[in-house]
């Protein structure tokens, strides 16, 4: 419990002294520097998920021709 409260209280204050450092002009360059930085790590995110995802459905459906394929060899 003590350990909670301790995390608890360690968040508050980053949060307060955070919101005091970015009225500074240093501080606002650095968050928005951070914030740039996470943005462009995201965006990197979702375009290697969407070119993998891509990746997966043309796998998906090249198997699915392959049976396809198969079955009609089998029936033949």
């Amino acid at each position: 419990m003590k350990g909670a409260l301790l995390l608890i209280a360690g968040v508050a204050i980053g949060f307060v002294v955070a919101h005091e450092v970015s009225k500074t002009d240093a501080g606002k360059k650095f968050f928005d520097d951070v914030d740039s930085k996470t943005r462009e790590f995201g965006d990197a995110v979702v375009q290697g998920y969407r070119a993998r995802e891509a990746e997966l459905k043309t796998a998906v459906a090249n198997a699915q021709d392959a049976i396809d394929d198969l079955a009609k060899r089998a029936t033949s």
